[in-house]
């Protein structure tokens, strides 16, 4: 990033910000728990930002212009990085505009929120650029209207997430390593929470140290209750910031041994067998597999085993190695599937540039 980025209290406008990340997450479970009267199904999932990302570059324009170029595939035209900037002029009252790069490196299609962190990172990057100085609690609103997503990106933080999305309780997750592939194929997702296979969790599992659990502990270190239909206030939970070591190390084993799940995997997995495919292919590799968000991108979790196996260009798997480059990318795959090696992130590379 640009070193006249380094402060998170610039008063006035900026002339350009330059490689602005925005990266992808991954949904480690996603539970379906609900629907309210307009249709939207209500969630409780565990988010995690991880290091594969799309980059930015923002240069102010005085005509108040919002220009969008594109740096590979052509985008649709007016994508959520116009909306969201079209957005935040409109709220803020601001005269600039905006010429708008975009380097697309995460896949489209594959459950990742790309283009929801490319909104959100457009969101803090321009409420910089144009010195606008607003709170996270003010930009939020703006996020939510975007898309169910778009806030968590927003938050900055690992965070159980729950309502539609818009109800962020921020989480510690232990560094973890994951293998990441999105095969060719994408599904929509309107067709997948339209599918006759999506089903309500009649039981949540909840982390036990979440403030959304209201059972008490088991033995495992989990809870069950019961899911909710309200979906709060917006914004993120006061003074619930962190669960403790062994909660965490608790929720890692847990998720290597194949607790929790994705409601939405199963009619991803009728709609297309290029993901069933994808989750045989990390199962061998890596002992467990999970589809993220809506697919088509599923994910392995590299166990601490492996992680000690490492090396700068081979991930040492159970049954093979997969190559990859210097970057993380994995260099045998099927044809049109895209994967890498990644690594979580504690906090969004933006986090600081909005107050809380």
């Amino acid at each position: 990033m640009s070193t006249s980025m380094t402060s998170s209290s610039n008063p006035g406008p900026l002339k350009a910000l330059y490689d602005v990340p925005a990266p992808a997450k991954l949904n480690l479970f996603l539970h379906v728990v609900g629907k309210r009267p307009d249709g939207y199904h209500l969630l409780q999932s565990l988010f995690i930002l991880i290091d594969w990302a799309d980059t930015l570059h923002f240069e102010r324009r005085e005509d108040g212009a919002l220009h969008r170029h594109d740096r590979g595939d052509a985008l649709p035209p007016d994508d959520l990085c116009l909306r969201a900037a079209r957005a935040l002029q409109q709220a803020s009252g601001t005269a600039f505009g905006v010429d708008l790069h975009i380097e697309k490196r995460l896949p489209s299609g594959a459950g990742m929120g790309g283009g929801s962190s490319d909104a959100a990172s457009t969101l803090l990057a321009l409420n910089r650029l144009w010195g606008l100085n607003w709170s996270r609690e003010r930009l939020l609103p703006i996020a939510l209207k975007l898309g169910a997503d778009v806030p968590f990106f927003v938050g900055g933080r690992n965070a159980f997430v729950e309502g539609i999305g818009e109800i962020l309780t921020p989480i510690e997750v232990p560094e973890l390593r994951l293998a990441v592939v999105k095969p060719a194929v994408s599904i929509g997702t309107k067709e997948i929470f339209s599918s006759p296979l999506l089903q309500r969790s009649e039981s949540v599992a909840i982390v036990a140290g979440f403030p959304a659990a209201n059972g008490r502990r088991s033995k495992d270190g989990l809870e069950t209750d019961s899911p909710s239909n309200e979906t709060g206030s917006l914004g993120e939970r006061k003074g619930s910031m962190s669960s403790d070591r062994q909660t965490q190390e608790i929720l890692v084993q847990q998720l290597y041994d194949g607790w929790g799940r994705n409601d939405l995997q199963a009619p991803a997995e009728a709609a297309s067998r290029e993901v069933s495919t994808a989750l045989e292919w990390l199962q061998t590799r890596y002992e467990n597999s999970r589809m993220t968000g809506s697919g088509s991108a599923v994910f392995g979790i590299v166990r601490p085993s492996l992680n000690a196996a490492q090396k700068t260009d081979t991930v040492t798997g159970p049954e093979s190695n997969l190559k990859a480059t210097p970057e993380g990318e994995f260099q045998e795959l099927p044809d049109g599937w895209v994967g890498r090696m990644c690594r979580s992130l504690t906090v969004h590379p933006l986090r600081g540039w909005a107050e809380d």
